[in-house]
């Protein structure tokens, strides 16, 4: 459904900027009896708010739709991804002190890596995810984990059976959530008094000045940066102490909050920094989001050209990877069949099936050399490195590579 009022503030003051047009859902991979069924695409447009400043999608997809059939998508198992939640456990357990009877709850904890890591910097752990398939998966990993959305009533059972949170993460979820207020009240409802609610997500600052626009997509809700969310949380009596710059998924950042309390520490300096930053780079004026809407059209210009010119000297073209954001990329370029023989992928939950909306197949990376593929376009750019690594026989064997964010261009 189209939605008249932002997430945040509830102000109808939003302004268009950016539309990507109609797509299916990102992590809705297809099974091949499917192919021949209609369907579903829906409005994929981007508008920020002018009171609070937080830039969101203005179309919502249901919830049931996006989560609850078959999802597909696993907590980054490379090496990279599992070095950032490690970092992410000890870092947090030392600046927290956290001990063996503080609980740890992750929100939309998918098959339990980051809870692992917790478990083993000394915390108890318990993870909520909405999707039962990946809720299963943590639970026989031996992360205990309720299939279910993370609501007022979640909030109240976790309570009952396992106490109050001192610790409650959201990593690449809290963007995710459509009513940000009534999450936010089952979140003051489950963290103890001297606990903290941490968010992890990529920064819409980074997000504009790099083009990583193929981060768009729906279940990602809102595109978050320091301005709005300061003002947010003060509606709960809250406050951000604390924000870490990291390099993950192209730029993310690491928010700290805590309820306000007489004799807590001074929040971080690098608060009223990146404020500042974020005012220098004028990233909630119309102008500049315009401008970077631009440079999305030229992206795509640009990227098909190059493609469907290797095409045209004979060369076979495959994906590599299959992440949400790749959907993204693939379905707003109109990069289909005709253009790439297939997509590559770990993930033994998305291989068999087909990309949504361009239906593509999704095998293994096996085939890159089985089908003496030329070029692999890096889906999951922001891996590229140890992508690469791990494909070295394919690059020693002549194929290169196509990166394609933020101007497209062939390594290797």
């Amino acid at each position: 459904m189209f939605v008249s009022e932002c997430r945040m503030c509830q102000s109808g003051n939003l302004h268009k900027f950016l539309d990507l047009g109609k797509t299916p859902p990102a992590d809705q991979f297809l099974f091949a009896a499917q192919l021949e069924q209609p369907e579903a695409s829906y409005p994929l447009q981007v508008v920020i708010c002018d009171d609070c400043g937080l830039i969101q999608l203005n179309y919502e997809v249901a919830a049931d739709v996006l989560y609850r059939d078959n999802y597909p998508y696993e907590s980054s198992t490379t090496l990279a991804g599992r070095a950032h939640w490690k970092e992410f456990a000890e870092t947090t357990t030392r600046i927290l002190n956290l001990g063996a009877d503080d609980l740890v709850v992750d929100v939309g904890s998918n098959v339990g890596v980051l809870l692992q890591m917790f478990r083993e910097s000394g915390t108890r752990v318990l993870g909520v995810d909405p999707a039962d398939n990946i809720a299963s998966i943590a639970n026989k990993n031996g992360i205990e984990t309720i299939a279910a959305f993370f609501d007022g009533e979640t909030a109240n059972r976790i309570i009952a059976t396992k106490g109050q949170a001192k610790v409650i993460t959201a990593t690449n979820v809290f963007a995710h959530i459509g009513d940000m207020n009534g999450f936010m009240r089952a979140v003051d409802g489950l963290l103890s008094e001297t606990g903290a609610f941490i968010i992890e997500a990529p920064y819409a600052v980074e997000l504009l000045q790099n083009l990583e626009y193929d981060t768009i997509y729906h279940e990602h809700l809102s595109y978050l940066s320091l301005k709005p969310m300061q003002r947010f949380f003060a509606k709960f009596d809250m406050e951000i102490f604390e924000v870490q710059r990291r390099d993950i998924h192209g730029g993310s950042f690491r928010v700290f909050v805590r309820r306000r309390r007489p004799g807590n520490p001074a929040v971080s300096s690098i608060i009223a920094e990146l404020l500042l930053g974020e005012q220098r780079a004028e990233i909630y004026d119309h102008g500049t989001l315009h401008r970077f809407a631009t440079s999305v059209e030229k992206n795509r210009s640009d990227l098909r050209e190059l493609i469907i010119g290797l095409k045209r000297n004979g060369k076979r073209i495959a994906g590599v990877s299959a992440p949400a954001k790749g959907m993204t990329l693939l379905n707003y370029c109109g990069l289909g069949p005709e253009l790439l023989d297939f997509v590559t992928e770990k993930s033994k939950l998305k291989i068999g099936r087909y990309t949504p909306g361009q239906h593509l197949p999704v095998v293994s990376d096996d085939a890159l050399l089985e089908q003496g593929c030329d070029y692999a376009l890096l889906l999951a750019w922001n891996f590229a490195e140890e992508i690469m690594g791990n494909l070295k026989a394919f690059s020693d064997r002549g194929g290169k590579f196509i990166i394609p964010i933020p101007t497209p261009k062939i390594v290797g």
